[in-house]
């Protein structure tokens, strides 16, 4: 049938009227709404970046004519900007809706011969697109093979049909290009407009598919929809192998457990430990609360011929009227004017002086001020030209040494430096004091997430000459994305902050990132590219480190992965067993054989074979047989020699000596389990001596006990935890002092309520029930770590703005990171 086309809400009537069970259109509502709850966000961050996508093409335009179609193009966004998301939610339900409908593929319906002529040229972009379109669903496939498959085996079965392929998957890569596909062009977008939109769809949307593709498996599989379903060959999950796209959502990052997408932000899954990097003009715009109006809009407005508009000006404008107020409200002794900052609380200090010139009179070097009373001998100050004061800085760059400072010190050390070489007048302009003062409260904020004791701390103390000289020499550094020095001081921060631990000391690690700080301050003489090389290095590092991460990682998960196996069909015998003995109740030493000795012959049998097999069907037949035998009267008839031997040949195959195996079965093969050359008691020692089948892997006896009843907040915790994704990360307390160590979620078991937890490498680190941890979670011993927690640096500067609105008297609006 062809549903209607529904609102983006997860209503669940929306699929009331598809020809289904009940049970299957509850799932399809459920699956919709995990749907709408993932993708919404990276629907509305998709068109809001192809804006900014279209405005710089529109600056990188050949001539003027270009750049108007580019700006016309920006402004139809506008009205596409509230439509996409729920069109493109209507396009996914009336997929899910049509999920028992036959399913028709997608392709373009072979052309008719056509005469010479009446050939037409197709043109460059009409190809480009399919190119574009066919790479981008190729390598998605590729990199979610194994969720894919799973997914597809399940959907067939909600369909009363053949697992589906990827290229009918609703949640599938095909299907949601082609619905992307099919929006742009009722949108009417330009063909080079909805080429920038595929490369735009790619990197927000469809990498977190690997998500959404695990979320849905686990629902699932919680819902009984092929509970025990594994693929072979394994293949790694996009979710945990790539990063995860994320826009300026905010939040602490490391919170108790929320709903995955709600208020506490999606769970982090990526293995470089962080998310993204966020906009900086955004996230300043935000905390200053003097939001800029959107750039398309704006460039529209202007002329075909103008100049670029500066996108960052308003931003950057604010910044620094916020550090203006910063210092008139700390008064004449305050913020810039050599106050000292108290020990612990980042603040702003420009010196043992003022040592900077205020506005247009930093040109000619008067003094903005008259001098008061006896300070008439004092030098005017008078500020130093910019290649002076870069001159100055190479000096200090070349002279650092391996002693630790602040980033104040290094003030200090050049306006003494300055004085030294061109007279104690020197001094600089308000701009060039406002870099410093926001990199001294920058790298503040730094130090307090990296471990006091890691290598880093000396790379970051190398990096800060360099740092400072890219900071002056480009006025949008504050404010500019992904800033080429910001994203390597981020990596080494980040390195001394996560991978340097204690226990975890990478030497290769150190080494490279030694080598990588030493080139940028041996050749940086103000090329942003020296950054870039060197983060590059570093980053190809990290992915190779992440690379043997996942391997490891991959062999512990498989391992435990067989273990739920083992667990499952031991209690699958079991309970077979317990039933059997419910229904025939032989004599309760026979009893005791069947749930010990052959209770491991058949937890054996159905791990070779599994449950539909011959070989389990056999043993059913047998385990019946022994009731038979044994429920008669003893002495009534003979044994069962044919099921004696069964009996006997396989417990030799689950490890029991060739006397302990012919006395059980012969036991088990007689009528009332009776058998004069061997003694009850002896046997019974002798059998609990022995090892049980999977009992030396885990201590899983003491995890079958009933749990204790959970609070309500228990209860939230535990039943989330069961459908994060494999990868998520969380945050363990290691001390009293509220040490944290990071470890990884790699998998969980619905059966058997283990989860598995390995470290930044990939190795086995713990294992806990989803119990226990729910129980960790509630008294903050163990918490979440979501997107929203972004990068070290990112989080410093939202501190650094959040200290600066303090210092300022501004009230702090509602964030959710606070």
């Amino acid at each position: 049938m062809s549903a209607s086309a529904p609102s983006s809400s997860s209503d669940p009537t929306r699929f009331a009227g598809v020809d289904a069970p009940p049970r299957v259109r509850r799932l399809l509502a459920a699956l919709h709404a995990l749907a709408v709850q993932t993708l919404s966000t990276p629907l509305k961050l998709t068109i809001v970046e192809l804006e900014r996508e279209l405005f710089r093409d529109a600056e990188r335009a050949r001539n003027s004519q270009i750049q108007a179609d580019i700006y016309a193009q920006a402004r139809r966004l506008h009205d596409v900007n509230a439509q996409f998301a729920p069109r493109f939610l209507d396009a996914l339900a009336t997929a899910l809706a049509n999920l028992r409908e036959p399913r028709v593929r997608h392709v373009p319906a072979p052309s008719a011969p056509v005469a010479a002529t009446t050939l037409t040229l197709v043109t460059d972009t009409d190809i480009d697109r399919d190119i574009v379109l066919a790479d981008i669903t190729r390598r998605e496939a590729q990199r979610s093979a194994s969720a894919l498959q799973l997914l597809g085996q399940r959907f067939g079965v909600l369909a009363a049909g053949p697992a589906f392929d990827a290229e009918d998957l609703p949640f599938g890569p095909y299907v949601l290009c082609r619905i992307t596909r099919e929006l742009g062009e009722e949108f009417a977008l330009g063909l080079e407009t909805q080429l920038a939109l595929f490369r735009v769809f790619d990197r927000q949307l469809l990498e977190r598919l690997g998500e959404l593709l695990e979320r849905a498996n686990v629902l699932l599989t919680h819902e009984g929809v092929l509970p025990g379903l594994v693929y072979t060959p394994y293949l790694a999950r996009s979710a945990t192998t790539r990063r995860i796209v994320t826009g300026p959502e905010r939040g602490t990052g490391a919170a108790p457990l929320r709903e995955p997408g709600g208020a506490g932000g999606r769970p982090l899954t990526g293995w470089s430990g962080s998310a993204s990097s966020g906009s900086w003009a955004a996230m300043t715009s935000e905390a200053i609360g003097q939001m800029a109006p959107p750039a398309p809009a704006a460039a529209a407005a202007a002329p075909a011929d103008a100049a670029p508009v500066d996108m960052n000006a308003p931003a950057l404008s604010a910044l620094h009227h916020l550090l203006d107020a910063a210092r008139h409200t700390q008064g004449p002794a305050g913020l810039g004017h050599g106050t000292a900052v108290t020990p612990g609380q980042p603040g702003i200090a420009a010196g043992p002086d003022t040592g900077r010139v205020e506005g247009a009179q930093a040109a000619t070097g008067a003094s903005p001020h008259a001098n008061a009373a006896g300070e008439g001998e004092r030098p005017e100050p008078v500020a130093i030209s910019s290649g002076n004061l870069h001159a100055t800085l190479a000096k200090l760059q070349a002279q650092s040494a391996g002693v630790r400072r602040s980033m104040a010190d290094l003030h200090n050390a050049l306006l003494a430096q300055m004085r030294a070489d061109h007279g104690p007048q020197a001094a600089l302009t308000v701009k060039d004091t406002d870099t410093f003062d926001l990199l001294d409260m920058l790298y503040g904020q730094i130090h307090r997430e990296v471990r006091p004791d890691a290598a880093a701390v000396d790379l970051l103390t190398r990096l800060q000459v360099p740092v400072a000289r890219a900071a002056l020499s480009d006025p949008a550094f504050f404010v500019r994305d992904q800033h080429p020095a910001r994203e390597l001081l981020n990596a080494v921060a980040e390195a001394g902050a996560n991978w340097l631990g204690e226990e975890d000391v990478d030497p290769q690690l150190v080494q490279k990132l030694d080598r990588a700080v030493d080139k940028v301050v041996t050749d940086y003489e103000g090329d942003a590219a020296v950054f870039e090389a060197a983060n590059d290095e570093i980053q190809q590092h990290f992915r190779a480190l992440a690379h043997k991460a996942e391997l490891a990682e991959r062999r512990h998960v498989e391992a435990a992965r067989g273990k739920e196996r083992l667990e499952s069909a031991k209690q699958q015998a079991g309970a077979s067993i317990e039933q059997l003995c419910a229904q025939t109740a032989p004599p309760r030493f026979v009893q005791s054989l069947l749930k010990q000795a052959w209770s491991d012959v058949l937890t054996l049998t159905l791990l070779r074979s599994g449950e539909g097999s011959e070989q389990w069907q056999a043993r059913e037949q047998e385990t019946a047989r022994i009731a038979e035998v044994t429920c008669q009267p003893p002495g009534s008839a003979g044994s069962d020699t044919q099921l004696g031997e069964q009996v006997e040949a396989a417990l030799l195959q689950v490890g029991y000596h060739q006397d302990e195996a012919a006395a059980i079965a012969r036991r088990l093969s007689t009528p009332g389990g009776e058998d004069d050359s061997s003694s009850r008691t002896e046997l019974t020692a002798r059998i609990r001596a022995r090892t049980r089948l999977g009992e030396q892997a885990e201590g899983t006896e003491a995890r079958r006990e009933a749990p204790l009843a959970r609070s309500p907040a228990e209860e939230d915790c535990y039943r989330q935890l069961r459908t994060l994704p494999f990868g998520t990360w969380f945050e363990f307390t290691t001390n009293q002092q509220g040490d944290m160590r990071r470890q990884r979620l790699s998998w969980y078991s619905l059966i058997t309520d283990n989860a598995l937890f390995v470290n930044p490498r990939g190795q086995k680190v713990a294992e806990h029930s989803l119990d226990s941890l729910a129980r960790l979670m509630v008294h903050g011993q163990a918490r979440l770590v979501s997107e929203g927690k972004s990068r070290l640096i990112d989080r410093a500067w939202q501190a650094t703005l959040r200290t600066l609105r303090s210092l300022a008297g501004t009230p702090a609006t509602a964030e959710t990171d606070e």
